[in-house]
């Protein structure tokens, strides 16, 4: 009952899916953390290790709080993600592939643990505890020809079960344009950062929108019970939870969120499922080693303990949205888009060189990699990969100041200064590396434009100003309005 004999392909699909989503975060961490949360980041690392006791949020960097360490962290992290997606631990001896994908996955997920521990705001997303209990569980499935302990399989599917039904019950819960299923005319058109497709999905008859609306519903609230189903409904439940995360990949940029929903609807299917579907078939494997599969059961008990809070979280009415309730990440709660926006706010950030500012004052926009700035300019396909500073921009733009927003003076420092990390986070820099006299942050309200004025326009978006954000100020002016980290 404890092996899971007919889930050795399984076992090998999930570890190499998981492997590919590891080795991008820590691409991300070794791209982007230091400007953003290292030394002298937006978010100082400083400002962790101060703030918050190590024993709430543990990490490495609180003992080795530099941005050196980071680097090494983070390709360190690469180089081990490339090693389980390559499965060397399949390569070794019977006797020692278990032992050392454990060593390897155990790792992976201490390195990824403190990157999110020591993030603060920049990995402040449900994926990323969602990454880190994944990979948790990832350490006692096992390699090589034995089989997986069957209990691993199901502690994925249970995961997979609180991300979807989670997020089923927070909208449920939260925006009424959820029950009266209009949240989808406005969904595509507000989200963090739209791509390509989502101009057109946009657009689609309001009739499809109420059908998608009710899609979600049945798929968020209904299917996940059958995860846990015999074959084949499990499969099928699994397949229509891919399909479902694929359209989402299709119309939007979530970063790694649906891909990791993905990887984790692999365990619904078996091995005599995907050999029907595919040309594959699965090795003769070897029993579960009596260790692996006691450890599995402690795992399991656990587990269990843990869930406790997320259980009664997810049954309360005032249920939190993507909570850790342990330091370390190991039972958490999901859910996303509790409520829509129904306007699309962005703060458009702008310099100049002029040394006074006039009614004359030439202002030349920075251009971010994700997010919309130049309203001729198509959406930009980014997703898996995850651009941070962008997603904290659209939560920042919602505000109509930066006050609930610490880093954000302190980024128009490092602009004012021509910092070559930070610039290095945006896609155009203005000023080719000088330094402008002065910077500030306009508020815009963009809406997509229709059809006939695409046609006629060639832009994907129209705007009209709603306000200023930050007036404009110099590097002497935002040292002194910056606040106190």
């Amino acid at each position: 009952m404890w092996q899971g004999d007919g889930y050795w392909l399984v076992r090998f699909g999930f570890q190499r899916g998981l492997a590919l989503l590891y080795l991008l975060a820590f691409l991300v961490a070794a791209k982007q953390f230091r400007p953003l949360a290292g030394e002298d980041g937006l978010l100082p690392l400083e400002r962790y290790v101060e703030g918050v006791p190590v024993r709430d949020r543990p990490s490495l960097f609180y003992f080795l709080p530099s941005d050196r360490s980071i680097g090494i962290a983070a390709w360190t992290g690469v180089g081990l993600s490339a090693l389980a997606l390559a499965g060397v631990p399949y390569w070794l001896p019977a006797g020692y592939a278990t032992p050392a994908s454990m060593a390897l996955w155990a790792a992976l997920w201490a390195l990824y643990l403190s990157f999110v521990n020591a993030g603060q705001t920049f990995y402040g997303y449900g994926w990323e505890s969602m990454l880190c209990e994944t990979g948790f569980l990832a350490i006692f499935f096992g390699a090589g020809s034995v089989a997986p302990p069957f209990v691993v399989i199901l502690l994925v599917q249970w995961v997979l079960f609180r991300n979807m039904f989670g997020a089923g019950l927070i909208k449920l819960r939260g925006d009424d344009c959820w029950r009266d299923l209009t949240c989808m005319d406005y969904h595509y058109e507000t989200q963090p950062i739209p791509n390509p497709v989502s101009w057109f999905a946009h657009h689609l008859p309001d009739r499809f929108h109420r059908v998608e609306t009710v899609g979600n519903h049945v798929l968020e609230l209904l299917v996940p019970f059958l995860y846990f189903a015999p074959q084949p409904l499990s499969a099928l439940a699994g397949a229509a939870t891919i399909g479902f995360q694929g359209w989402l990949m299709v119309t939007g940029n979530f970063a790694w969120l649906n891909a990791l929903t993905i990887v984790l609807a692999i365990p619904t299917f078996s091995d005599g499922t995907l050999a029907a579907v595919l040309p594959i078939s699965a090795p003769a494997t070897a029993p579960t080693p009596l260790y692996l599969e006691t450890l599995a059961i402690l795992l399991a008990a656990v587990v269990a303990v843990l869930s406790v809070r997320p259980v009664q979280n997810i049954l309360s009415e005032r249920q939190l949205m993507n909570t850790s309730f342990d330091p370390l990440n190991l039972v958490n709660t999901y859910g996303a888009f509790g409520s829509i926006t129904r306007n699309r706010y962005e703060v458009v950030v702008e310099g100049t060189t002029d040394e006074e500012i006039t009614a004359a004052t030439e202002w030349q926009p920075y251009r971010f990699k994700g997010k919309p700035t130049d309203p001729e300019r198509r959406p930009p396909q980014v997703a898996p990969y995850h651009l941070r500073l962008d997603w904290q921009l659209w939560f920042a733009a919602m505000s109509p100041s930066p006050r609930r927003h610490p880093w954000f003076h302190r980024f128009l420092a490092k602009l004012l200064e021509a910092d070559a990390d930070t610039l290095a986070l945006l896609a155009e820099d203005p000023f080719d590396g000088e330094p402008p006299t002065y910077v500030r942050a306009v508020r815009y309200r963009y809406r997509y434009t229709t059809p006939e004025e695409r046609a006629e326009s060639g832009r994907w978006w129209s705007r009209e100003r709603v306000g200023t954000y930050v007036r404009p100020v110099s590097l002497e002016e935002v040292r002194v309005r910056e606040p106190r980290l």
